[in-house]
Parts: C-alpha cells; structure tokens; sequence
C-alpha cells in the first residue's frame, strides 16, 4: 500500500524543508519495521520548488494470518476475506495508519528539533492514496475530508477495467489539496483512514479513545460527521463509543466558555478518587500463583527460576509460608534479589524463612526434595524443548512436590498488542511460545506420567477470541486433596543447609531464570491487558475444560527454538 505527500516552495522556503518536518532525509531510502511488515520512506522527487515524500507499506500476509490466527481480529471482516488472498497489501487500512505513527511519530506530534519554526507553518500539500476503501463510497470520503478545508478527489475504482459493465468497486483513489500543517494532515489520516476502511485489524482496547483524542484535537470536536468518526474508529464497540462522544462534548462546553475542560469537569477531587488503576500484568501472576498456594495449604514452598525475587517477596508477606527456597542457575540474578529483599538488614526471625540457592534445573537436586509446592512462573519457555523433559523429571519425577505450579505466555494473546511485530516472541530469550492448546496438551501428559492431577486457569483478562496473556497449570499429586503436611509435622533433612551453594560454571545462564519477571508484555506495563478487571473471571472448576484452540502438539513442537542453548 502506498501514499505520498508533497509540497511545493520558492527559493525563499524551498519544498525540501518536508524532509525536516518529517525527520527523513531526502537523499535517503530507509526503511522500518512494523507490526505487520516493512515500512520504506523514499522521496521520488526532492528540490527547491517541489518536493514528494512516499511512504510504501509492505505487509507480510502470512504474517498477517497467523497473527490473526485466521479470523478477523476485533470483528474486522476483511482479514476473513481469504485466509492468504486479500485486500490488506494493496489497500490503504489501519495497517498503514499505523505505519504512519509509527514512521512519522515526531511530525505528527508537530515536533521539529532541528528547524522549530517549521512546525507552525500552513504548507501547500498534495496527498494521494492510490487505493483507498470507503465503506460509503465518494460522497462519505467528501463528507469527511471537506470540513477539514481539503479540496476532495475521490475517484471510485472499477471492479476489472476489462468488464466496465461490472461497475465500480468500493476502492476510491484518493486525492487531497490545500494548505494545513503538516501534524495536522498527518493526523487527519491516521484517524480517517481506518474510518472509510471500516475494518481495523487489531483489537480496539479501551485506551483506543485516548488515541483517538489525542489525534482529533482540535477538529474532531466540532466535526459534522463525528458520530460516524467515532463509532467506526473504535470498531463499533458502544461503551468506549460513549466514552468518547461525552469527553468530546465536554471539550465542546470548554471551548465555548473559553475555559479548560478540567475546570468544567471538576466534580470528583483527584487526590480522594478511589478509582482502581490498572493493574499490572506481572501483579496479577503473582496474586493467581499465591491464590493457588493458599488454598494448597502450602507452607514450604520453591520458587524454581526465582530472577531477581519478585516472587519471594510476595511469599515472605504472608506467615502461612514459613519456608521459602529461591533457586536460579544465574548467579547475578541471585545476588540481585538478595539485595531486593534486603536479606543482610532483615529481621533475624524473618530472614530464617528464606534461602536463595544457586541450581539448574536440568538437572536432579536432593535439595529440592520434600516441599509442599514448587512454582515455575515465566520459566518453561526459557528452556529449549529438547531440554524440557530433564526439567520434568527434575521438577515431577525427583523433587516430587505436592502442588506444582506453572505459568507461561499464551501466544494466542499476542495479536492484541499492536506494538509487537509480527512473528515475534514477547522476550528475545523465549526459545518458544504455546498456544492454550499446546500448553495443555504438554500439562495433561506430565501429569500422566508422574501421578498428578491438572486443572488449568487464565491469568489476566480473558480474552472471548484469543484467550488471557497468561495460562497457568495446577498440578495436584493424584489423590491428595490440595493440602500440605504443616513444616511443624516434617522432616526437613532434604531441604539442604541454610547456605547458598557456591558458584559454578555458566552462573549467568538463563536456563531456570525467569527473565524479566515483570516484562511479559512488549511494552511491560502499559499494554492492553492492564486495563481489565483484577478478577479472572472463572473458577478453577470451570477453567478446566478443553479450549477452544485445538492442541498442537507439546514440547515446543512447531515453536521457534532459536537462541543460544542454555548453561547447566
């Protein structure tokens, strides 16, 4: 898909300036990675009287597919044209919108370091979209360009030029004219663009309405036809459509009475707003891992892959857990939670209930014999597959806790982050990343094995489509009933000293350490699924049940296996 933008000048302000606007030197192709494929900015003609920069999207349409697993994501009809075949490469769409954030972030923010006075100037602009759906046909594309002060072309595109009697189809090749800022040009198409495709292809989250405010400031509020911007930009979903038509009429009410928005909305006092916030996905692991922990009655309890703590920490806030073992291959990662958790200024009563101890979890360990519970949160995929049946039998077969506990990404979830490339693992020492299907299918077949019962849950908000950003397993020995023997009933003689074990080859290996523990999106804290309910949303019982994903095998079969293999 491609646009182009040009500007004409004099010798007194030459049409080259376009190049400083948008931080993209004419003499120069470059190109940049998107969410969907490559984005190239080129300038087909560049001096002082006339100037044309370009800006070609190619999308990777199997990227695409297997983003969207097939289906159109937050109910976008058109990637259900074809699986393979369809309109997404050629026509312009909410991909190119965001390749257009993306490449133009700093022009569309009206941002210019090295030339600041350009930022403010009206430009003589001309800007084609050679193929451009319109849900609407010419006269929307009219209706919604005309009010912005454009000079509108919207010439509709026949079905096959061979068969004239066909008639037209819904593409339009587009053409505007007249004089704006750039910033604001900018940001007339990336809001209208997906309105006259009306097929956005990612999932519209609720922070969508800020994006859309942010870039209609200061036309959209007074917009003829803002009803029809609104509704089609955020997907047709009616509650952030509401949000968003109430905070722009009270922009309305503010410019009018010539005061700021904030004083005419000033009923709620911002420091005694008790309004949740949003919370973290990593927070939200922990709280499900300690929620299963409890009702184990566990009290004795291994964090296996502990990284820098985090985990540990959690645990020494409650008294039911009077025995904690942090173990982790990475002796960096280990010295770093003894200085989180403060272990050398902790209260002696309190220190006694923690041990960090060096280990890879490849191997057997007598040290992590007779404990209630294990967790493994964030760990297996930072195992190579062909490594995963030693950590099995390591965890299941030796250790033999009597609750385990394992999470790991849903790699059906990552569509809903626009800003993850496509293809991509969230971290980069994910040697893989399991479909709900795959993750169960591996689960069931450990637990088979080594006489233990599974059940699984979501971590984080459940997506209808996709599922929750997180999937977590509950292993129970069979015939148990979740309970722990109390540490005051048991023999601690397999629990090893008190003192971390000395250093050994590899110490900063990844195997067994959970990277990152707190990043398990691409964007860490502020992406999509931070803004749901802290609950969620099922019981264990019902969480049990098969997916709706088919299994694909287990192991990491089919995943990427990239990456250096890990130290043991």
């Amino acid at each position: 898909m491609f646009l182009t933008i040009t500007t004409t000048g004099s010798a007194d302000r030459p049409a080259t300036d376009l190049g400083f606007l948008l931080h993209k030197h004419p003499d120069k192709a470059q190109q940049f990675s998107t969410s969907h494929g490559t984005a190239h900015v080129l300038y087909p003609e560049a001096d002082a009287q006339r100037c044309t920069a370009a800006l070609l999207l190619e999308v990777d349409p199997i990227a695409l597919v297997r983003r969207s697993r097939g289906k159109g994501r937050g109910g976008a009809p058109d990637s259900a044209l074809g699986q393979y075949v369809n309109d997404r490469p050629y026509a312009a769409s909410s991909l190119l919108a965001v390749a257009l954030r993306s490449v133009f972030a700093s022009a569309m923010k009206g941002q210019c370091t090295a030339r600041p006075e350009l930022v403010a100037q009206t430009l003589p602009l001309r800007i084609e979209v050679p193929v451009l759906p319109a849900r609407g046909g010419s006269a929307l594309v009219r209706k919604l360009f005309e009010p912005l002060g454009w000079r509108v072309q919207a010439e509709p595109l026949p079905l096959d030029e061979t068969f004239p009697e066909w008639g037209d189809s819904r593409y339009v090749r587009l053409v505007l004219e007249g004089e704006c800022r750039l910033a604001e040009a900018l940001r007339h198409l990336y809001v209208l663009l997906p309105v006259l495709d009306d097929a956005k292809h990612y999932w519209v989250a609720p922070d969508e309405v800020d994006k859309l405010l942010r870039a209609g400031e200061g036309w959209l509020e007074s917009h003829p036809e803002q009803r029809v911007i609104v509704g089609r930009y955020l997907a047709r979903r009616w509650s952030l459509t509401r949000q968003a038509m109430e905070r722009l009429e009270l922009e309305r009410l503010a410019e009018s009475d010539d005061v700021a928005a904030e004083e005419i909305d000033n009923a709620v006092d911002e420091e005694a707003d008790t309004e949740e916030k949003p919370v973290p996905l990593a927070v939200r692991r922990r709280e499900a891992i300690l929620a299963v922990l409890r009702s184990a009655e566990a009290a004795r309890v291994l964090d296996l892959g502990c990284g820098q703590g985090q985990l540990v920490g959690a645990l020494l806030e409650e008294g039911q857990f009077t025995e904690i073992v942090g173990v982790d291959v990475s002796m960096r990662a280990l010295h770093e939670a003894r200085r989180r958790l403060r272990l050398e200024r902790m209260p002696e009563r309190q220190s006694e209930r923690v041990r960090l101890v060096q280990g890879s979890l490849a191997y057997t360990d007598s040290r992590l014999k007779g404990y209630d519970a294990a967790v493994l949160s964030e760990v297996v995929e930072h195992v190579d597959p062909a490594r995963l049946p030693a950590l099995e039998y390591a965890v299941f077969g030796s250790a033999r806790p009597r609750t385990v506990v394992v999470t790991t990404p849903n790699v059906e979830y990552n569509v809903r982050w626009e800003s993850l490339p496509a293809g991509r693992v969230r971290h980069a020492d994910h040697r893989f990343e399991w479909t709900r299907g795959e993750f169960r299918q591996w689960a069931r077949e450990v637990a088979a094995r080594h006489g233990y019962e599974v059940s699984f849950g979501p971590v984080g908000p459940d997506d209808p489509e996709v599922g929750p950003p997180t999937q977590l397993a509950h292993f129970r020995m069979a015939g148990e009933d979740g309970g722990s023997r109390r540490a005051s009933g048991r023999s601690r003689e397999d629990s090893g000293s008190r003192e971390d074990s000395g250093s050994c080859e590899g110490g900063d290996s990844r195997e067994g350490s959970r990277s990152r523990e707190d990043s398990d999106s691409p964007e860490d804290s502020r992406s999509p699924e931070d803004g749901g309910s802290r609950e969620n949303g099922r019981s264990w019982a019902d969480s049990s049940s098969e997916d709706s994903a088919g299994s694909a095998g287990c192991g990491g079969s089919g995943a990427s296996t990239t990456g250096k293999e890990a130290a043991a």
